[in-house]
């Protein structure tokens, strides 16, 4: 089992004993798109955005998972990965659950960067790779349980992988490395 399906299950059961009606996939999102659009990896503002996103003050279960995922997408991005682990279901879902998780993930990525881009000047580039998000969270209507669907659903993972980076590389990485003191 990856570590993003074991974080996915580990979310949804946690996310499930509060009584919390968003997806792992959608809170997952929110964090990478805030993160490549500048946020930075300060505890505040990812919780404050958690808990509108959720709905309620957070219990300090949900709260302490929610800084362990912040970090883990730190050492992830910080580390010069590349590519991300994107928190999904596992390959043995149904195709259904799992294109649908990926559409609530796109959703919450472009909730989360607009929030923080706002209305940042971007290059062409990123602004494909947000019309392709935007396209990719309808994409479950669009997948059957077939081996066809499933490499179709394969293919669009490891864009999810990867695009979001150009975001990251062109939104925050800057920002980051401004904020980085001078060594001398």
């Amino acid at each position: 089992m990856s570590e993003s399906r074991s974080a996915y299950s580990a979310f949804a059961d946690l996310l499930a004993t509060c009584e919390q009606p968003v997806s792992p996939a959608e809170l997952h999102g929110l964090l990478v798109g805030r993160s490549c659009a500048g946020a930075g990896f300060a505890a505040e503002g990812w919780l404050q955005d958690a808990v509108e996103l959720l709905g309620e003050p957070l219990p300090d279960t949900v709260r302490q998972a929610l800084l362990g995922l912040q970090d883990m997408l730190r050492n992830e991005l910080a580390g010069g990965e590349m590519a991300l682990l994107v928190m999904l279901p596992d390959d043995e879902q149904p195709l259904l659950q799992r294109a649908q998780a990926m559409g609530q993930w796109c959703q919450g990525f472009l909730t989360g960067f607009g929030l923080t881009a706002g209305d940042r000047a971007l290059s062409g580039e990123a602004v494909e790779v947000l019309e392709d998000l935007a396209s990719i969270a309808q994409v479950e209507e669009a997948l059957e349980e077939s081996e066809d669907g499933e490499s179709d659903f394969m293919e669009v993972m490891e864009y999810l992988r990867v695009a979001p980076l150009l975001l990251f590389a062109e939104c925050a990485a800057p920002l980051a490395a401004e904020n980085k003191p001078a060594l001398h």
